[in-house]
């Protein structure tokens, strides 16, 4: 079993990675500094094999003893929020989780380099695929397309360079993990989120099945959505994805030297529009239809899937695929 480093370990996904390692049988050295939420807790807190760690992901120093002890490294940490977060707080989306990264990378190189640490899991996003204008996309053409236009999913563009620079300077082995629109249980109101107007109720969350969920408890009828409610959203199980997260660190570290990426998992997918949620029963959608392009915010489909060694647990309309990159060195070890 290994010892997984994980920051952010406090937020919505941190929880269900933490939860998700302990269960596998993993120690588990969790990071937070409560900036979204303020103090909580979880049912594991006092797992044997749990620590967590009140701290800063930008304190380098800290970051560096922490990992060093470590055989991996989920980099979970981010200032991150709904479509409202994107709008209210654009420049510290970016500055902050670009301090983040930089600390997060300086450590890990550092613990590489000289303590016990293999490798490194990277939370990106798949914003990074925003500004994109032809579907499906496929893999590499996040650099191929315009760059995202929000500062949010322009700054998770630039955490898969910052993946591939520490490789191709210092091979410290990666792993990139995508999520697209996660849901699950725990995300509570982050406390500096603003409230936005939707029809004639005001709403803090900015996700769309939270904020779904919160008009129809409002009363709000008829329902404001936007758009004609036709556009189809692909959904993520937190619990896929802190599966993901933990196959990430099983990508072996042996084999021949190379520094590109390759694919290393997927997930089931189920699309769902606002009108109406797909019609139970057994089987996974395996290809999709774009949204028309008055939506704001289109996700991109893969073109290629690698085969996954896992199949999705969420609920049906909460599976995605999650695509995932990789690169691996012989080990030294």
């Amino acid at each position: 079993m290994a010892k997984v480093l994980i920051t952010g370990s406090a937020g919505f996904i941190g929880g269900y990675v933490v939860q998700e390692l302990l269960d596998r049988g993993h120690e588990v050295v969790g990071v937070d500094n409560y900036s979204k939420y303020g103090p909580v807790s979880h049912t594991y807190d006092s797992h044997p094999a749990y620590r967590f760690v009140q701290g800063d992901a930008r304190d380098v120093e800290l970051m560096t003893e922490l990992a060093a002890d470590c055989d991996h490294f989920i980099a979970g940490a981010a200032m991150i929020g709904g479509i409202s977060y994107f709008h209210t707080y654009a420049y510290d989306l970016l500055a902050t989780n670009e301090r983040i990264m930089a600390a997060s990378c300086d450590a890990a190189i550092a613990a590489h380099r000289q303590g016990r640490l293999q490798k490194v899991t990277y939370m990106s996003s798949s914003m990074v695929f925003e500004s994109t204008e032809h579907w499906p996309s496929k893999e590499g053409d996040e650099r191929r397309i315009p760059p995202p236009l929000s500062s949010y999913g322009f700054q998770k563009l630039a955490v898969e360079y910052y993946a591939r620079a520490a490789w191709d300077q210092y091979q410290l082995p990666y792993t990139i993990v995508r999520p697209f629109n996660c849901v699950g249980v725990g995300e509570g109101r982050a406390l500096g989120e603003a409230e936005i107007l939707s029809g004639n109720v005001k709403l803090a969350m900015s996700h769309v099945v939270p904020d779904l969920v919160q008009k129809v408890l409002k009363g709000q009828d008829p329902l404001h959505v936007l758009g004609d409610g036709s556009q189809v959203r692909h959904y993520t199980y937190g619990g896929d994805l802190a599966r993901v997260a933990d196959q990430g660190r099983l990508v072996p570290l042996s084999g021949p030297l190379s520094p590109h990426p390759s694919s290393i998992g997927a997930a089931g997918a189920a699309g769902c529009s606002r009108r109406h949620l797909p019609a139970p029963g057994p089987g996974v959608v395996s290809s999709w239809r774009s949204p028309p392009r008055s939506s704001p915010r289109r996700s991109s489909w893969p073109a290629s899937r690698a085969s996954a060694p896992w199949t999705p647990s969420g609920p049906r309309t909460a599976r995605c695929f999650c695509p995932t990159r990789s690169t691996s060195r012989p080990s030294t070890r």
